[in-house]
């Protein structure tokens, strides 16, 4: 604060502009928006709390740097075309911002140059990796920082072990990764949580699977893919067995009618009902729900192998967990609690054998009538997830939990908060939410239908290979082109599913996720590689340009920097914050890859006009400077979303 106090006093002003819930030394726009509100409030005598809030972002650089709609103002009686003229003709001059453009009832105000310039650089240099985030945002009391920071659970990409980890898991670890980044750039206390699939009779179906089918050398080399293997065949013959009980089934009943001894077939029907798959997984599962040692112990040893497998799989999309939590982690206890609170209370009710919760009663009629119990007295997924809050709520004290999940389960999850709160547990499911998204579609890959993440990744990665080597000059100085390709690749996809919104479903289109032209990932990497690429070049002409940030700023003459590329490159800089802020409240990856996309076009198209190589020197290290900040946002914007920024390709 004392370094930006005495800069701007540089320019005339005696003190930081700073409107309350503002943070100047983090977010150059704090400072424009609470100067020009100040400016505003002398001029017209409102409340700074009525302007401050009017003053927005603009569509297009040259309609301003921010804009006032004065109809926003909510001045009675006053006509807002002339009331902007009037505004406009009595604002004061500034060293800050120029004079102001009214067309019609808005007032666009730009900010000066040169002052935004040596403001903005000498802040993204200096901040380096963090410039852009906002601790503050995460604080319990902002007045009072002793009073610590908001807890968050990110629920996200949970597969089911022994299944494939389908488009919808990867959507989910994708969106999941970048909130966990979020929030903790927004200075949350986060815990990445991923609540495996792995409980059930289908765990039974897979031991007995084993037993047939397993071979200890392919789920030690590959534990998920083998696993999968074992239970696809074991499925088969579970799903033969089921057929052929139904026709010996309809074949009594026909003896039957016809007076014919059936007595043959029962025993077939029998010894397919005692000995068959289904029962033999039954039994097995019971044997774990028991406890029993032998059947757990081969239980958690394809857990554990499963669990390593994925994190090596994570790795690769920059994501990693502080928590592996899963179906089979909820205690019975839980559950038992639960569906008694829900007894108790008179929220659940007997129909038919099986309990429910009528959600019709609470205004919720579109959450219709909830299963919370089967017939035969078996939980459902409804009361291991109410189970499974009230554990994570006392374990973690959580201010918040986001649960990263497909459309297509809005229902169930609707119905886990309104049954949560109508049970007495609303300091629970008012502190839940369901971050949504759309389906993928077309997507396919080597092995049918089973789409296994490194599947994806590995076909996507020879893709981009392939791609690659078409410039032979460039493919030779890349020190490991294959992992160059993998990141690459991985990029591709991350950025193709980030692209819209979420809730959108999208076409996964290999050819053009992966083409170096257009807003694709690839792109974005070569706009960071090509900054990378200035740098190392200037420097290697130039062996004596300051090496350090601090050299580098002090011999920086930012004055030089008169073009107008360099000025609109430097606007959208400094609006990186607020972006920022902006994507807290949207949850949106999109907020940030519009704001990239934008930056990369800005940096495309100055790149002629301000060459770093053969200029003067002083123009050369002012305009290094810049590049150098470019680079800092760029990188700090691709890491956010979960990306792996390269420096060559």
């Amino acid at each position: 604060m004392d370094e930006l106090t005495s800069k701007l006093k540089g320019f005339g002003l005696e003190t930081v502009p700073q409107q309350p819930n503002t943070y100047p030394t983090l977010n150059p726009f704090d400072i424009y928006r609470s100067h020009i509100t100040e400016l505003l409030a002398q001029t017209t005598g409102l409340d700074p709390k009525i302007i401050y809030p009017t003053l927005q972002w603009t569509a297009k650089l040259d309609a301003g740097d921010l804009q006032l709609a004065v109809p926003a103002l909510r001045q009675k009686g006053k006509d807002p075309k002339a009331y902007a003229e009037e505004i406009g003709k009595k604002f004061p001059e500034s060293p800050l911002v120029g004079p102001p453009m009214v067309n019609g009832p808005f007032i666009g105000f730009f900010f000066k140059p040169d002052a935004l310039t040596s403001l903005v650089i000498p802040m993204i240099l200096t901040s380096g990796p963090s410039f852009g985030f906002n601790p503050n945002l995460g604080l319990r009391d902002p007045s009072n920082p002793k009073a610590g920071r908001k807890k968050m659970i990110v629920e996200f990409s949970s597969p089911n072990i022994a299944k494939p980890f389908h488009a919808g898991h990867l959507r989910s670890t994708i969106i999941g990764g970048f909130l966990a980044n979020l929030y903790e750039g927004a200075g949350w206390d986060v815990t990445r949580m991923n609540y495996l699939g792995d409980w059930g009779k289908q765990y039974g179906v897979l031991a007995v699977g084993f037993d047939k089918f397993g071979s200890e050398e392919e789920l030690l080399k590959n534990p998920i893919g083998h696993l999968y293997d074992v239970y696809v065949k074991i499925s088969k013959i579970s799903h033969d067995e089921g057929e052929e009980m139904k026709a010996l089934k309809e074949q009594i009943t026909q003896a039957k009618e016809k007076g014919e001894d059936s007595a043959e077939l029962e025993a077939k029907l029998k010894k397919i009902q005692d000995e068959g798959v289904d029962e033999q997984a039954r039994k097995y599962f019971k044997r774990m729900v028991d406890g029993d040692p032998e059947a757990l112990g081969v239980w958690k040893r394809f857990r554990e192998l499963s669990i390593e497998k994925y994190k090596k799989t994570y790795a690769r999309l920059n994501i990693k967990y502080d928590e592996y939590s899963g179906e089979s982690q909820v205690k019975d206890e839980s559950m038992d609690a639960a569906a008694k609170m829900l007894e108790e209370s008179g929220v659940s009710e007997k129909s038919e054998g099986a309990v429910i919760v009528d959600l019709t009663k609470y205004n919720a009629k579109k959450l219709g009538k909830a299963l919370v119990k089967k017939k035969d007295g078996t939980s459902l997924y409804l009361t291991r997830d109410i189970g499974a809050a009230a554990e994570r709520f006392e374990k973690y004290h959580f201010d918040k939990m986001i649960y990263v999940v497909a459309s297509q389960q809005d229902l169930h999850l609707a119905q886990l908060f309104k049954i949560m709160e109508v049970m007495g547990r609303k300091d629970i499911s008012d502190r839940c939410q369901h971050i949504n998204f759309g389906m993928v579609l077309g997507m396919s890959t080597r092995k049918g239908t089973a789409k296994f993440l490194d599947d994806i990744l590995e076909e996507v990665g020879d893709k981009m290979h392939e791609v690659m080597r078409k410039n032979d000059d460039k493919y030779q100085q890349i020190e490991d082109p294959v992992k160059t390709a993998d990141t690459l690749g991985i990029s591709a996809v991350m950025v193709q599913d980030m692209k819209g919104k979420r809730i959108n479903n999208y076409s996964f289109d290999m050819d053009r996720m992966c083409s170096f032209e257009g807003d694709t990932g690839p792109y974005l990497q070569y706009a960071h590689a090509r900054l990378c690429s200035i740098q190392r070049k200037a420097r290697a002409a130039n062996p004596d340009l300051p090496a350090t940030t601090s050299d580098l700023l002090a011999a920086a003459d930012f004055s030089l920097l008169k073009e107008t590329h360099a000025h609109d490159l430097v606007r959208q800089l400094a609006s990186w914050p607020d972006v920022f802020i902006n994507t807290v409240k949207t949850q949106e990856p999109a907020t940030v890859l519009t704001y990239l996309f934008k930056m990369a076009h800005a940096l495309s198209s100055s790149y002629d006009v301000l060459q770093v190589i053969g200029s003067e020197r002083e123009l050369m290290v002012s305009r290094l400077a810049l590049y150098g900040a470019a680079l800092q946002v760029l990188g700090n914007g691709m890491r956010l979303l979960g990306l792996n920024p390269v420096e060559r390709m």
